[in-house]
């Protein structure tokens, strides 16, 4: 079992969250934050200490923080199946944002204690705690896993051209892990997994990638203003967009224009 603190001071733009692993947390200090499937349908959270929230992995969700400070657990497969041995298939963890069961509390509060005390004992006393935490949140929590089709390599053409052409429709939308698993009938799970086989990428990195590419071809025309840009690529905001646009090209859309302008007379336009 994987054990993390993390404390994250207020954000002002929004971002997306993909969550590939089974993970508990707790808050230890109270807090708020936003968090929604689409960014028009993001919803405030007020968070208290000791509430404890269980993710559903391969969710992707957009998330504006405000001041957190929570202890995340990450959850083994191999001890969520080993809590459901016995049943037919696999099993997942259902999403719960505020999961009250005292049992799990108190094995929470034994991994808090250890963290305190640095961990003097490694994962001698991890193990047993994340077995039974398996075993607790299974009874209550578990949900068959779907059937999954299975590809050697990844995702087939036909279907990875099928997640290509729903990108390009909905570019100017907020597009959804669960969307793009849905439109090949496979988990979010085993979707990111094959996905990341078939191009090397995160389906986040994929969707950002493409856009940038529209915003590209939108920015070598002179008369698209960036703003235009930024919501034509699905960007609530000139200025979140710029800031994509610049950790991924290298520089802001007004420079890239300017760069492009230059290439045509001078040479090759840098960061395409």
């Amino acid at each position: 079992m994987k054990v993390a603190l993390n404390m994250i001071e207020s954000e002002e733009e929004p971002s997306i969250s993909m969550q590939p692993e089974q993970i508990l947390a707790m808050m230890l200090r109270p807090g708020s934050n936003e968090a929604g499937a689409r960014l028009s349908e993001m919803v405030k959270y007020d968070c208290y200490v000791g509430q404890m929230i269980l993710f559903h992995r391969g969710v992707d969700a957009w998330i504006r923080r405000g001041e957190v400070h929570i202890l995340n657990l990450t959850i083994s497969d191999a001890a969520i199946m080993g809590g459901w041995d016995g049943k037919n298939g696999e099993a997942e963890l259902r999403s719960s944002a505020k999961l009250v069961d005292a049992g799990v509390g108190a094995l929470v509060a034994a991994v808090i204690a250890e963290r305190v005390a640095v961990f003097p004992t490694g994962q001698l006393l991890l193990e047993p705690i994340e077995q039974a935490l398996a075993v607790a949140l299974v009874d209550g929590y578990a949900v068959p896993r779907p059937s999954l089709r299975s590809y050697r390599g990844g995702l087939s053409p036909a279907h990875l051209r099928r997640v290509t052409e729903l990108v390009h429709s909905k570019m100017e939308g907020n597009l959804t892990l669960r969307e793009m698993a849905q439109s090949v009938e496979l988990s979010t799970s085993h979707f990111s997994e094959m996905f990341r086989k078939s191009t090397g990428q995160s389906p986040h990195q994929f969707v950002l990638r493409h856009k940038m590419e529209r915003a590209k071809e939108m920015l070598r025309a002179a008369e698209a203003r960036v703003l235009d840009v930024a919501v034509a690529c699905g960007f609530k905001t000139q200025q979140h967009f710029a800031r994509v646009f610049r950790r991924l090209c290298g520089v802001s859309p007004t420079e890239y224009r300017q760069e492009y302008q230059e290439s045509e007379r001078f040479g090759p336009v840098t960061g395409v």
